[in-house]
């Protein structure tokens, strides 16, 4: 399968994310192509990852149909053949765009990001344990690091296009999106983390965090948009090997960020970018980490 640093398609490329190309294919429609590209402490590497963006393309499209009935969503088709039927354009390009785009109903966005939090890890632990709050709300006393939050906690953030996102109060929330869109987001946010933190756990995957975005569609329903419970949006943990009060290994980046460690502890690297050339043994090593992410998470080898 060819690797994908950036696409050029014969469509209006309307925006850029750290791994996203997102085109216009009319008034209603849109072209998600997730490229290879993969980033680490916030920056971007100059390898791609074989097959990551077809992971991270048919993770999301497995969760979005498994979500029928649960919520609105934003995906038509993540099937190659039927993407090409409906826009022609891409014929010439079958083979660049295969398994990796996904064709989708155009929405206008909310500006937050819809993070929920099943474990105290991260950014939040790192708060919790310097001044025992989630984006300035007190939590309860003697949690330790890693360990299982119940109920689960909804942490909204603002939306960042380089570098992390700010956590904030849902207060602050509801004042950027209303009161009644923020008890939806949420609400949605709950009833999907709810059952793909169930479906993971029976594969063997803990989904110990993730995030989500909405969208207003055409008819001005809510819906969810953008990739679903995949290894970059999300923290994949092991379950034979999830132990509470340390750090837990990151189930896809962890080749790729222990190398990064040793770079930077070394002092050939600064932590900038641009990043340190990869190794073909750190490239190999993560791209199998996502196969079989894959694999845990659908329960089936990856076939394009």
């Amino acid at each position: 399968m060819t690797t994908m640093l950036s696409s050029d398609l014969p469509l209006s490329k309307i925006g850029r994310g750290k791994v996203r190309d997102i085109y216009a294919v009319d008034d209603d429609r849109l072209l998600l192509v997730t490229t290879d590209r993969i980033s680490a402490f916030d920056v971007v590497m100059g390898e791609t990852i074989p097959m990551k963006g077809a992971v991270l393309t048919q993770i999301s499209a497995f969760w979005f149909n498994e979500l029928e009935g649960v919520v609105p969503h934003h995906m038509i088709s993540a099937d190659t053949d039927e993407i090409v039927a409906a826009v022609p354009a891409l014929q010439p390009h079958r083979a660049e765009i295969l398994g990796r785009a996904m064709l989708c109903k155009r929405t206008t966005v909310f500006p937050i990001e819809c993070v929920i939090r099943g474990y105290l890890s991260g950014s939040a632990w790192k708060e919790y344990a310097a001044s025992g709050t989630l984006a300035g709300e007190k939590l309860k006393t003697g949690l330790v690091e890693s360990e299982k939050l119940e109920p689960a906690i909804f942490s909204p953030a603002t939306k960042a296009e380089s570098g992390h996102d700010e956590n904030i109060t849902i207060a602050k929330m509801r004042a950027v999106v209303g009161d009644e869109v923020a008890y939806t987001l949420e609400s949605m946010t709950r009833a999907i983390y709810t059952l793909g933190e169930e479906l993971a756990r029976e594969q063997g995957i803990i989904i110990a965090d993730t995030k989500f975005e909405f969208g207003r569609d055409k008819d001005g329903r809510i819906i969810l948009i953008d990739e679903v419970m995949t290894p970059d949006s999300s923290r994949f943990w092991a379950v034979d090997a999830y132990k509470p009060g340390q750090p837990q290994a990151s189930f896809d980046k962890q080749p790729l960020r222990d190398y990064l460690d040793v770079e930077r502890r070394a002092g050939r690297w600064n932590g900038d970018a641009p990043p340190p050339p990869l190794p073909a043994s750190v490239v190999d090593a993560t791209s199998k980490r996502y196969l079989e992410a894959y694999r845990r998470v659908t329960g089936a080898e990856l076939r394009i």
